[in-house]
């Protein structure tokens, strides 16, 4: 569960089991009163319907905090200075680096570093579509070293220049409101 919208859900189809929740947070469920196996599997089959599962393995729920506290980190905050992930994510979850990159990398099927990069670039897109910011301040507020480094990863990953990226959504916007 890594977007608001995910949590939404969770909400109402705890409230559908009449299941009382502390708190629903991106990853995690906290609920008042002891569930029942057969609650767990009312709940589990609910969220599959929107693509969802319940984890109850340490290193699945490990997992989706690490991916919980990246999202977090790169979507929803604003860190005023370069930070080190590793350290970050080591500090915010209690355990070695290396033990949680590699336990991503065998789980996920890629490292950590390119989970963080493809979310930057998710974001930077999200950016160029507001149109709020220039690429320098984009650069800036995402922690690349140049606005050079950030255009080179975001072609790598997309295939596409920052430029021409905002360009496509441009034509799109054009071609919706002034359509010929």
């Amino acid at each position: 569960m890594v977007c608001i919208r995910c949590k939404m859900i969770v909400k109402q189809e705890l409230k559908k089991l009449s299941l009382n929740y502390v708190n629903v947070e991106l990853g995690e469920i906290e609920i008042m009163e002891k569930v029942s196996p057969a609650q767990l599997e009312e709940l589990s089959v609910a969220l599959l319907k929107y693509g969802l599962e319940l984890m109850d393995d340490r290193k699945s729920i490990l997992i989706e905090k690490i991916k919980k506290v990246i999202v977090e980190l790169i979507h929803y905050s604003d860190e005023p200075e370069k930070i080190n992930f590793s350290d970050y994510l080591s500090e915010k979850l209690n355990h070695n680096y290396t033990y949680l990159a590699n336990l991503f990398s065998e789980t996920v099927g890629i490292n950590i570093e390119h989970y963080i990069i493809m979310h930057k670039i998710e974001r930077v897109k999200e950016l160029l579509v507001y149109d709020e910011l220039s690429l320098t301040e984009i650069s800036y507020k995402l922690h690349y070293s140049s606005v050079a480094h950030l255009s080179n990863q975001f072609k790598k990953i997309t295939g596409l220049t920052p430029s021409h990226f905002k360009k496509l959504k441009e034509s799109r916007c054009n071609g919706i409101v002034n359509p010929q």
